[in-house]
């Protein structure tokens, strides 16, 4: 059809309101072609595959026929409007036929959204501040003391030993609201690691100092957010019996202790830890320069936003939003009443700078490796009992993969970013860096 056809164009600012035309002949001959493929696989009583004539096929196929050529005619037109143009779509265009009959001419509108241009950024006027924090040996101790832990027996220990913090404590109970005992309120001989805050607040300190087989009554209150509504807010009473106390004993810290967790000595072990910690400083304070940027863009960047981009992310936002708060409805608290005006802000924000970053990190060569994708999934999978649920999730998942894959494209391309700014640095404490990680 060479040029596009179209005989109206409407623009305002980046949303286009197009109409055209397609011919009845063009359509019939686009309509011919599509059908003469069906008939080469098409299985009809009388016919052999690929012998079936056409006539035959429109009577059958003619409606699905036209309306793949209409699809096919009308992105062709689209398209070469597009590339004359040098604009590209935001979304799916939103296409109208009212009206349109088959043997007569297709009169169709078009509406849709293009992708703004990026403007020129100079990233070397930005200034972000990098936050540096000296290693406390302290925080090497520490690590040194929770490998010992982990490494720990825990012993039995004699009737005369009362319960202490980290203890644990092998116990019956049963709990009880006034008189009546509540559904899943009992077990028999639970390990229960004292101090933990793995039972309801104050549970756990009333069972310190006591000893093996002991019996007593432990007095609580429910929390006002708890799970169970029949049990939120309520006073409880929970007979417990402690069969034995167990503490840990915490290995040595030695070579041999070294060399069972991959090092050479504890010397090693420690500047082993020392990397470690020092690893995860740099990892902070660059997650605090990227957020920083993050926040120098959104504000210093000026660039038109496609309405259906920010639309689409209106409501995705909305829709987590109910799904994540299905469960309490009303009551969930005005801390997490959705807000239209602000919501849409954080949507536009979301937007733009998911714009800024394809847009500058595609320009400047960015991409996303096989082996990143890998060594992000393996990161990942570290972190689960089971990491074979990880892979098998990404390898079922490719949406999912696909938004790894885009998450990990806006890091690069912040990463990118970042070597063009300039950066002041901050001298601060280890737990100043962390306190928002």
């Amino acid at each position: 059809m060479g040029k596009a056809m179209f005989k109206k164009e409407k623009i305002k600012d980046l949303h286009y309101s197009v109409t055209g035309l397609i011919s009845a002949a063009d359509l019939q001959a686009a309509a011919d072609e599509i059908l003469t493929e069906y008939g080469k696989t098409a299985k009809m009583p009388g016919f052999r595959p690929g012998h079936i004539p056409l006539s035959v096929l429109r009577q059958k196929f003619n409606a699905s026929a036209y309306g793949e050529a209409i699809d096919k005619l009308m992105n062709k037109d689209l398209n070469t409007y597009l590339a004359d143009k040098k604009i590209r779509l935001a979304g799916a265009p939103k296409a109208d036929l009212a009206g349109w009959e088959i043997g007569k001419d297709a009169e169709y509108s078009l509406e849709f959204d293009i992708l703004p241009t990026l403007p020129a950024i100079d990233l070397e006027k930005f200034t972000v501040t990098k936050k540096v924090a000296k290693l406390d040996e302290a925080e090497v101790e520490k690590s040194l003391e929770n490998i010992r832990k982990n490494r720990s027996i825990a012993e039995k220990q004699g009737a005369d030993y009362a319960a202490a913090d980290g203890d644990v404590a092998v116990i019956d109970f049963k709990g009880f609201v006034g008189d009546e005992a509540f559904e899943g309120g009992e077990a028999k001989k639970h390990h229960l690691i004292l101090g933990s805050g793995a039972f309801i607040p104050g549970f756990e300190d009333q069972i310190i100092g006591h000893k093996a087989g002991d019996k007593f009554d432990v007095n609580v209150k429910f929390p006002a957010e708890y799970h169970a509504a029949n049990l939120a807010g309520q006073d409880a009473r929970f007979e417990v019996v402690l069969h034995e106390v167990r503490k840990h004993i915490l290995p040595e810290l030695n070579d041999e202790l070294a060399k069972a967790v991959g090092q050479e000595s504890v010397e090693a072990l420690r500047e082993h830890i020392r990397k470690i910690l020092n690893e995860q400083y740099a990892d902070v304070a660059q997650r605090d320069m990227r957020n920083e940027l993050l926040d120098i863009l959104a504000d210093k960047v000026k660039l038109d936003l496609p309405e259906t981009l920010v639309t689409q992310e209106f409501d995705m936002a909305k829709s987590e939003h109910e799904r994540g708060h299905a469960h309490c409805g009303a009551d969930c608290g005005d801390a997490h009443k959705w807000d239209d005006k602000k919501e849409r802000k954080d949507a536009e924000r979301r937007v733009k700078l998911g714009l800024i970053l394809a847009e500058w990190g595609t320009a400047n060569k960015v991409e996303v490796t096989r082996e990143d994708l890998q060594q992000a999934i393996w990161a990942e999978a570290a972190r689960y009992p089971d990491p074979k649920q990880v892979f098998e999730f990404y390898n079922k998942n490719q949406n999912a993969l696909a938004m790894l894959r885009g998450m990990m494209f806006e890091r690069k391309a912040l990463d990118a970013m970042l070597t063009h700014v300039k950066t002041k640095e901050k001298q601060v404490k280890a737990d100043e860096l962390f306190k928002q990680a």
